[in-house]
This record gives C-alpha cells, sequence and structure tokens, in this order.
C-alpha cells in the first residue's frame, strides 16, 4: 500500500464523517426534528440508511460503477495528497462549532481547477438566489392559509401528515445524495468494484448511526431556530420544496454545486415570507439577524475553501 493509497482512506473517511456530519442535516434536519419525540432515533437511522444503501447500489448500478452520479465527469482523476486529505479535516472542525460550510466547495476543490471552480460557485449563487426566490413566493401563498409558527394539525390528520413526511424526506434524500455522493466518491476509483460498495455502505450507515444517536449534532441549531421546523408539516413542505429545487439542478447540468447554499438560501426566503404575512407577530427584526448569521456562516466558509484552493494551486501543486 502506497502513501497515495494511505492517503485516500483518511480522505475518504474524513469526507464521509464530514459529508453526513455536516450537509446531511440539510435533509434529516426536519426530519430528526419533528420525529425524535415520537420515534427512537435507531427507526429513524434505519429508514435513513435504506434510502441510503438503495441511492448508493442504484447510482452503482445506472452508472458504470461510479456512485458520485457523474457528478465527477469535469474533475480530473489524479493521485491523492495529503492535501486533499486535509481538506475534509478542515471541515469536521468547522462542523464541530456549528458553521454550515458547502463540502462541494471545500473538497471538490481542491481536486479541480479555478476554471470549474468558478462555474461551482456561479451555480451555487444561482441555487442560492433561486431558493429564496421560490421559497418566499411558496410560503407567501402558504401563509395566507397555515401559521408555521403554530403546530394546527388535527389529530387525526397527524398520521397522513406523517405519512407525507417520510415519503418527503426519503425523496429528498435521495435527491441531495445523487448530488453529494461526489464529495465522499472523489477519494475512490471511478469505477467501483463491488467489495469496495459494500465497505462504503458500512462506513456510511456507521456515520449516519451517529448523528441520528446524537439528534443531528451542533449543526442542527441551524434548522431547530427556524420558525416552526420541529412541526410535522412545516417539515414536510420544506422537504418537499427542497427536494425539488435539487432534482432540477441534478439534471440542468453534471457541475458540482452547493447544496449548502441551496438549503440556507431555502430558509431564507421561507423565513422572509412568513415575517412578510405575519409582520405583527413576527417583524423583519427578528428575521435579519438569523439570515444574516447564516449568511455570514456560508461566505466564512466560502472564503476558507477559495483560500485553501489558491495555496493548493498556486504553491502546492506548482511546487
Amino acid at each position: 500500500m502506497d502513501i497515495h493509497t494511505i492517503y485516500a482512506i483518511i480522505g475518504f473517511f474524513l469526507a464521509s464523517y464530514s459529508v453526513i456530519a455536516n450537509d446531511s442535516v440539510q435533509t434529516l434536519g426536519t426530519f430528526i426534528a419533528s420525529n425524535s419525540k415520537v420515534f427512537k432515533w435507531y427507526w429513524l437511522w434505519v429508514a435513513a440508511s435504506s434510502v441510503l444503501v438503495c441511492t448508493l447500489f442504484y447510482g452503482w448500478y445506472a452508472y458504470g460503477g461510479d456512485i458520485s452520479y457523474g457528478r465527477l465527469d469535469k474533475i480530473p482523476v489524479m493521485k491523492i495528497e495529503w492535501y486533499h486529505a486535509a481538506a475534509p479535516l478542515v471541515l469536521v472542525a468547522l462542523t464541530r462549532v456549528g458553521i454550515p460550510v458547502s463540502t462541494t466547495f471545500l473538497v471538490l476543490s481542491t481536486f479541480a481547477s479555478t476554471f470549474i471552480l468558478e462555474k461551482m460557485l456561479m451555480k451555487s449563487i444561482i441555487g442560492y438566489g433561486l431558493a429564496v426566490m421560490v421559497a418566499y413566493v411558496t410560503w407567501m401563498v402558504l401563509a395566507h392559509f397555515i401559521n408555521e409558527k403554530l403546530n394546527a394539525v388535527k389529530p387525526e390528520n397527524r398520521k397522513y401528515w406523517r405519512t407525507l413526511q417520510w415519503f418527503s424526506t426519503g425523496f429528498l434524500w435521495f435527491s441531495w445524495l445523487s448530488h453529494d455522493m461526489a464529495n465522499i466518491a472523489v477519494y475512490l476509483p471511478r469505477e467501483l468494484p463491488f467489495d469496495l460498495l459494500i465497505g462504503v455502505a458500512i462506513v456510511l450507515t456507521g456515520w449516519l448511526g451517529y448523528i441520528f444517536y446524537s439528534h443531528g449534532g451542533k449543526i442542527q441549531e441551524i434548522v431547530l431556530e427556524k420558525t416552526g421546523s420541529r412541526f410535522m408539516r412545516s417539515a414536510t413542505i420544506i422537504d418537499l420544496v427542497y427536494a425539488v429545487l435539487l432534482l432540477y439542478f441534478k439534471e440542468l447540468n453534471n457541475i458540482p454545486m452547493s447544496t449548502t447554499w441551496v438549503f440556507v438560501g431555502l430558509l431564507t426566503g421561507r423565513e422572509l415570507a412568513i415575517a412578510t404575512v405575519h409582520r405583527k407577530e413576527y417583524s423583519y427584526k427578528y428575521v435579519f439577524p438569523i439570515i444574516g448569521k447564516d449568511f455570514l456562516k456560508m461566505l466564512i466558509g466560502l472564503a476558507i475553501s477559495v483560500a485553501m484552493v489558491l495555496v493548493i494551486h498556486s504553491f502546492l501543486m506548482d511546487g
């Protein structure tokens, strides 16, 4: 086993943890928040792991062994160096303090050229802006019919909303995995052998179990502080809108993008719409500090990612 293989193994384990711990809360955060008092954590883990394994095996079968769903077509195959393995380590550290860093920028940008990085950034900015607009319009309409500051679902209707939420979360979880699996697969062979696929599935479901056991970890606070995110009906609607947005960008092209930016944009547009309709009870002075803090954390993550790319491309690669 040469040094590059060792770096690849280290990078894979760190990336798999950081992707699950940091980014998966975007898709599973509302699911955890609204179900943790109803179901034991291990039942939620089994449900999420089932979708994860099916997504892995489907991508492996449909894309000829490529579990990234073609997201790495623009990323060249290269020997893994120490700085490639160090990128997810930085992400792990930022995750521990609750900063919603884009895994795509921090991990894939160390492999990509500056030209691809620019395309990734532009697609992510468009994703953020589109998510804000779609969420704002959607919740401007919904806010006239339902008040998401209250958990007003009638008891006899809760089982229907619960079922719909589990399906919407499964759909979202699949859509998200088909995007962000590239951040893990970049450390693996592009045509993954079957035995290695089994190993990847075991590692990812293991990390996923830890996240459910810890109820989402520190990064979960971004979801919990948003209006009604613990409520089953609100969580279902958030998941459906987010899943449709991710599906749109998945079909748009195979350039990787930051799903974190789309997620934060979705929550931003939603909070602004709720504040617009219910401004007497939920004014902008409460909203702007929340969305401003999220946006600042995104910029911090982007700055760190760009700095790492510049250092790698300007000094380490050229050296």
